[in-house]
């Protein structure tokens, strides 16, 4: 766009940042933006907000959720393998942190273990999908759509499905938001789905030399400006970007402070838990955030107690223990449910790490989860009980999980319609919620 002089600033000189704002500027009728009215007020809701963690790569179950009861876990990694919770031949922050006879937490979970122990962590061993490929890119469509494996006809995502299947708690343009580069597959096929690297994506670009005085008068102007009577042109799209805008600037990261002393860790987990938490605090509307966290691929090098996936685990561990923190009591409106695509092979290879597997964990946090428990309907590491070429079995659907906690934590009976295929009589089975 041209512009004529920054001092006066005019109505072509004015850029929205932010894709969605983009697109809500100047797509006029069409736009979600332009179909809703922004009501900064939260409006009572039926069920949880909820927030999905996808860790992409495939991470290493056995030596997050370890089953130190299991002989085989300690032959088929000699190198890799946690210490048991009663090996005392090493320091007690080296050890796994015992969850009941059979499972251990890695020591680089230790903040996640008090949620456990106060039963608002759930954990969900040897789950995964049917789909066999061990591809990254397969297992993951697979998992975002909410089918069983990555060749159903099925194209849009079961968070879409989800939100397409129930009313609208309001009517926020912020109903469903991804803190990601482009959007989740799960979210695929819902129109009014935000994705934001950051919340300061959604502002207003404007000159460098403009002061915060002019800036502030100059979205007088545009507000002003647009304030006619057109209720479906491009006056409707301006005065709802514009209520957004205003609207985000009360949840402006820089300037949000954790309660409760929760310190999130520095990282692109803890600030995208952390505007999470700014957006729920602020009752925006948020019924869905989606975020993602890579580098579980740890075909080498994947250390035991220290290394790469021990400051992943850390990392993760952190981001989790800070977000329950910060939210205090609202963590019984919250469910977050972390998974990843598939788990590790059992056996570790010769670069000291872990090839693709089948069955993984899933955690499932929430003041709603019946937590302080490991769910497992567990096969067995011995060698006739692997499937192959060497991989734990999944003896649990992941959208056993998944479906327990659209039905019975975000209030939504349409289980068909979201997770197609599945067997609707087994729900509820795992008591998770």
């Amino acid at each position: 766009m041209k512009q004529t002089d920054d001092r006066s600033p005019t109505r072509r000189q004015i850029v929205l940042g932010g894709v969605s704002a983009a697109l809500g500027w100047f797509l006029g009728g069409g736009s979600a933006l332009a179909q809703i009215a922004f009501k900064p007020a939260r409006t009572e809701s039926k069920g949880d907000v909820l927030v999905c963690l996808f860790l992409r790569g495939g991470a290493d179950g056995l030596n997050m959720v370890i089953p130190y009861a299991e002989d085989a876990y300690y032959r088929n990694r000699p190198s890799l393998a946690i210490p048991s919770p009663s090996d005392r031949r090493r320091p007690a922050n080296e050890r796994a942190i015992a969850l009941n006879e059979i499972f251990a937490l890695h020591p680089a979970l230790r903040p996640l273990y008090p949620l456990y122990a106060e039963g608002k962590l759930a954990i969900v061993h040897a789950c995964g999908s049917a789909e066999r490929s061990r591809s990254h890119f397969e297992a993951m469509s697979a998992m975002e759509r909410g089918v069983a494996e990555a060749k159903a006809s099925i194209g849009n995502g079961w968070i879409a499905r989800h939100l397409l299947s129930v009313p609208r708690k309001g009517s926020s343009p912020l109903r469903a938001v991804a803190f990601s580069n482009v959007l989740p597959e799960s979210l695929r096929g819902v129109t009014d789905a935000v994705v934001l690297q950051t919340l300061s994506d959604f502002r207003l670009a404007m000159p460098k030399s403009m002061g915060i005085t002019q800036a502030e008068e100059l979205q007088h102007t545009l507000r002003e400006m647009y304030a006619g009577a057109d209720r479906h042109g491009v006056n409707q799209t301006a005065r709802d970007t514009l209520q957004v805008l205003q609207t985000l600037r009360r949840v402006d990261p820089s300037r949000y402070r954790p309660a409760n002393g929760a310190v999130y860790p520095d990282s692109e987990l803890g600030r995208g838990l952390k505007q999470v938490a700014a957006l729920i605090k602020a009752q925006v509307g948020l019924e869905v955030a989606c975020l993602d966290k890579g580098g579980w691929d740890t075909h080498v090098a994947q250390g035991g107690t220290a290394g790469w996936m021990a400051a992943n685990l850390a990392d993760l561990a952190r981001s989790l223990s800070a977000f329950a923190t910060d939210m205090g009591g609202e963590m019984r409106h919250i469910t977050l449910i972390a998974m990843t695509e598939f788990g590790r092979r059992v056996r570790e290879n010769s670069g000291l790490g872990t090839d693709h597997g089948r069955a993984g964990v899933m955690l499932v946090l929430g003041g709603g989860v019946r937590g302080g428990k490991v769910y497992a309907r567990w096969p067995g590491l011995e060698p006739h009980q692997l499937e192959e070429p060497g991989d734990l079995r999944v003896t649990t659907d992941y959208r056993e999980v998944l479906a327990e906690v659209v039905w019975k934590r975000l209030g939504n009976p349409h289980i068909a319609r979201v997770f197609p295929g599945v067997n609707v009589r087994r729900l509820g089975t795992l008591g998770l919620v």
